[in-house]
């Protein structure tokens, strides 16, 4: 097994991983127990900033990766991830029995679990949270697909509210019967903030639709609880007193202020008023920051650690210049392609590489399963001349480019990339390019409509399976499909693949990853590089490249 060290040099370019030197481990846990007494600060509040208020907390509707890192302090599920990325037991309490034939699944429950405001948690909570979630048809309401009767549920008009293939023979005892065979439904079973999570059916259906906008409502069954909200301002969450699970939180208080500017937000933490800063899905710091931080006397604070993300730009296939699959569309897809530098807009929007490194293999984030290659998605290529001839053939007179804008939400990353497409589209194909910025939850809300002629897209990997790609953005009607694209041969292909064990299906996989280059669905941009900033008497923090550690690991040490 590499160690960390290790896999960074395999799976990252060697300049990237020089850049990084000793900076790429993040704050350890203490131990198992935790800290002694004696050496715990007398105030365990933990401060943090983000500047993107919560979307929401519904685990039904969860979507946005700032809400998820806060929903898996609040919720649990069966399953869940360790922060070494492994499946361990949560709410079961151990790993589920399975038949023969891989279709069921039998849970046995902790009977000690309770919801925040002391209702006991039972086998029927899940039925009912799993059903409910089904019905919602949120953006990862697929993740519940392969499971017996989920069709009868979310056809529209539906009047079925229960997945026949759900059954609670008794308190402690949940039963999954699954369509077909997976070999990731525990993967997605561990991914409990996204559709799985177990929610107090007495508490949601009273207030169906704003009941996780409030402390007295927001009930779950983590460590902790929301205590008081400020829409756009401030959200303070408190240690649930007695909670069930381990490890126990020593931290007693989570205040997090909800601001503009990162930039003001360092500025802050430089002068001790957070603890951290990047926690929360803020990572992606603004270059200069990171670079005078680098240089500096605090250089020891800065973690930078791979994240498993990828932002590109999508075009809409349902109107726009861009929408034929074939032809002139397609002609102009690969022109707006080529005109882009890609390693010119990371040394200018990623602090010089240092916080993303150029997507040239594929979607799929660098070092996960379904990668593609370096270098081998030949949209990554940057040929102005060839640009230019393709613009020339397939728009002529200008007229089916004129007017287009480029739409994203806030962050000052997504504007140094916004402004640099804008130059780089300019002055390599020259056409001018509009650029408009709307609220994040607004913004996908959307995209999700393919309201967007261009628009930035990025996915940040709920687990390391090509899966949770393709399904959940790439196939027809994906949950989290920005650009209304679709294929029947990629869709045949991850039908496939979804029905093998991993090992058979990566060809599959890879082989759908190659129609959607042919068929120049994307402009690829950049795989992310989260950077942290720790206080150094702030243990038990940190980041895997799939989500911050858990709020009820981190000790406030005496300082």
């Amino acid at each position: 097994m590499p160690s960390y060290r290790q896999w960074l040099r395999i799976r990252w370019p060697a300049a990237l991983v020089a850049t990084m030197g000793l900076l790429f481990t993040a704050c350890g846990p203490i131990g198992a127990n935790g800290p002694q007494s004696e050496q715990l600060a007398g105030d365990q509040t933990f401060r943090f900033p983000i500047n993107n208020d919560i979307g929401t907390f519904d685990p039904a509707q969860l979507n946005a990766e700032v809400d998820s890192e806060f929903a898996i302090n609040l919720f649990n599920g069966l399953l869940k991830f360790d922060n070494r990325y492994n499946i361990v037991p949560d709410i079961a309490e151990r790993m589920p029995d399975v038949s023969a034939d891989g279709l069921t699944y039998t849970f046995k429950l902790r009977k000690d679990v309770k919801f925040s405001n002391g209702d006991p948690v039972t086998a029927r909570d899940f039925t009912y949270s799993w059903d409910r979630a089904a019905a919602a048809r949120g953006p990862y309401g697929s993740n519940l697909s392969r499971i017996v009767g989920y069709g009868e549920v979310t056809t529209k008009n539906a009047t079925v509210k229960h997945m026949s293939g759900l059954s609670a023979p008794d308190d402690d005892t949940f039963v999954v019967q699954l369509s077909q065979p997976t070999g990731y439904f525990l993967t997605e079973v561990a991914a409990y903030t996204l559709t799985t999570a177990v929610v107090d059916q007495k508490v949601v259906e009273k207030e169906p639709d704003t009941w996780w906008t409030k402390p007295e409502t927001l009930i779950g069954t983590g460590p902790f609880k929301m205590v008081a909200r400020s829409p756009k301002q401030s959200l303070d969450f408190e240690a649930v007193e007695n909670w069930w699970g381990t490890p126990k939180s020593t931290l007693k208080k989570v205040h997090v202020d909800v601001i503009e500017s990162l930039s003001s937000a360092i500025a802050k933490y430089e002068q001790g008023g957070y603890d951290t800063v990047g926690y929360g899905g803020m990572s992606t710091l603004p270059a200069e920051d990171v670079l005078r931080i680098q240089g500096g006397p605090k250089k020891d604070e800065l973690h930078l650690i791979p994240k498993s993300r990828t932002t590109w730009v999508s075009f809409n296939f349902t109107k726009g210049p861009f929408k034929d699959m074939t032809g002139p569309a397609k002609e102009l897809r690969q022109a707006f392609n080529l005109a882009i530098d890609r390693k010119k807009l990371v040394e200018v929007a990623c602090a010089r590489g240092t916080t993303c490194a150029v997507a040239d293999g594929g979607l799929i984030s660098k070092g996960l399963k379904g990668y593609v290659g370096d270098g081998k998605d030949s949209l990554a290529t940057f040929d102005p001349a060839k640009a230019r001839g393709l613009l020339k053939s397939a728009d002529p007179d200008g007229s089916k480019t004129r007017g287009l804008t480029y739409w994203t939400n806030p962050s000052e990353l997504n504007k140094a990339v916004a402004e640099n497409l804008q130059s780089q589209w300019q002055e390599n194909l020259g056409v001018h390019v509009d650029i408009q910025t709307v609220e994040r939850q607004q913004f996908f809300q959307r995209q999700e409509k393919f309201e967007f002629i261009l628009a930035r897209t990025g996915w940040q990997a709920d687990y390391d399976h090509p899966q949770d790609w393709f399904d959940n953005l790439f196939i027809t009607g994906a949950g989290n499909s920005a650009d209304g694209y679709s294929n029947p041969q990629l869709d045949t292909l991850v039908t496939t693949a979804n029905a093998k064990q991993l090992g058979e299906a990566q060809r599959d996989y890879e082989q759908a990853a190659k129609i959607m280059i042919d068929d120049v669905r994307y402009i690829p941009l950049y795989y992310t590089v989260g950077q942290f900033l720790f206080k150094p008497y702030l243990e038990g923090a940190g980041s895997n490249n799939f989500q911050d550690y858990y709020w009820n690991g981190i000790h406030i040490l005496q300082h």
